[in-house]
């Protein structure tokens, strides 16, 4: 596997940085340790310049090439923030914060970012400039979002932008990507059935909201299987179910329920939201209930663009060789809030195995740091081959 030899110099000190951020994960918009860690090193490194506060504690790092005379800008981004769970890995470095932990390798992200970016200010072989740019609140609140309505793109000049995530389903150092859409847009959606509580053994003087809402939850799986093309991707998940009340003998007044719509298309996804919200109201109606719906919009679907997503996987290919890159990927149900900035401006996102293990946001999962020299070299050889030196 030809990564860049100085990376095999820098894993130990690079690895270092993973399991520092490992131990100390933060969620969503709370990444300031994270965030003065990243700043500090990306000043150290002697960045052209480094800008903090975006995006509420995003970082982002300017790095002008040996020339500039090109005028190009490309953003390369990682996520810094860590997920509400609990670990279970009994590793020495393992998270000593209560209640987050790391758990979809962000901290490797992050770290192989940063030694990208030591590695590109050392040497400054390329003729633009490069933006690495560090976002927090990947994981549900939409850092990329706020990065971009803080005005990333125009503030910096960034003419593509090109994010990466580990896979731990593929081998170390395996590359997938497709051109268009790749990950699901994200939708979240809260109900609220009221029905009429009274003693559970005189069901006939009440109006019991827990059969509504199972009837419901019935209900709700018909979107997919009878309401969509069968060659259309759309998943309906309800993901919490409680009753106001906890009694024996008592049928509660309310029940709520929350949950999620992950789509590939925008026809899809607007067909989901209505379909959702005419079932829901209409078979607490049959039941004599009431309900209340609150649908919100979260991600937008993840769709790569076309030219970067070939020239990313060409980049793929010199660090993996040619049988080490899925091209053509198929498209996952998960959501990226990357997808804001591709929204934003072209560009590609990748996914780079992480060698075989415990899944994604799995209390036992950890990031494979032998994985660090493959995507440091990726993000590097990117930047040179994107913005040539003639």
């Amino acid at each position: 596997m030809p990564v860049i030899n100085r990376f095999a110099e820098l894993a130990p000190e690079i690895t270092e940085w993973r399991r520092d951020i490992h131990r100390h994960p933060e969620i969503q918009f709370e990444t300031h340790r994270t965030s003065a860690l990243v700043a500090g090193k990306l000043r150290t490194f002697g960045c052209d310049e480094v800008v903090t506060g975006l995006g509420r504690t995003g970082v982002v790092g300017v790095i002008h090439g040996r020339k500039t005379g090109s005028g190009r800008v490309i953003g390369l981004r990682a996520d810094m923030d860590a997920l509400p769970i609990q670990e279970e890995t009994n590793l020495p470095y393992a998270s000593a914060t209560p209640g987050a932990m790391h758990a979809c390798g962000h901290d490797g992200h992050t770290a192989m970012l940063l030694g990208a970016a030591r590695y590109l200010a050392e040497t400054r072989n390329f003729d633009g400039t490069a933006v690495v740019i560090f976002q927090p609140a990947e994981e549900g609140g939409g850092g990329g979002r706020e990065m971009v309505e803080d005005g990333l793109m125009e503030r910096f000049g960034i003419e593509e932008v090109y994010g990466l995530h580990n896979d731990p389903t593929r081998p170390l150092g395996e590359f997938a990507i497709r051109s268009g859409p790749f990950l699901a847009s994200s939708d979240k959606f809260r109900i609220e059935i009221t029905g009429r509580g009274g003693h559970a053994a005189f069901p006939q003087t009440c109006i019991d909201p827990t059969l509504v809402a199972s009837q419901i939850v019935i209900g709700l799986q018909s979107i997919v299987s009878r309401n969509t093309d069968p060659l259309e991707a759309a998943v309906v998940s309800v993901t919490s179910f409680r009753t106001e009340g906890n009694a024996y003998n008592v049928i509660p007044e309310r029940v709520r329920m929350k949950g999620t719509i992950r789509t590939l298309r925008a026809e899809i996804r607007d067909l989901c939201e209505a379909r959702l919200k005419t079932l829901v109201e209409n078979t607490a109606a049959a039941f004599g209930a009431t309900a209340a719906v609150d649908y919100s919009r979260e991600y937008p679907v993840t769709s790569n663009h076309a030219a970067p997503a070939e020239f990313a996987a060409g980049i793929a290919e010199e660090i993996a060789g040619a049988t080490g890159v899925v091209r053509g990927a198929p498209p996952i149900m998960g959501a990226e809030d990357f997808s804001f900035m591709l929204n934003a401006r072209p560009g590609a996102f990748i996914f780079m195995g992480n060698g075989v293990g415990p899944a994604l946001h799995h209390p036992g999962y950890n990031f494979n740091d032998e994985a660090i020299p493959v995507g440091c070299s990726y993000w590097v050889r990117l930047v040179e081959r994107a913005l040539p030196l003639s």
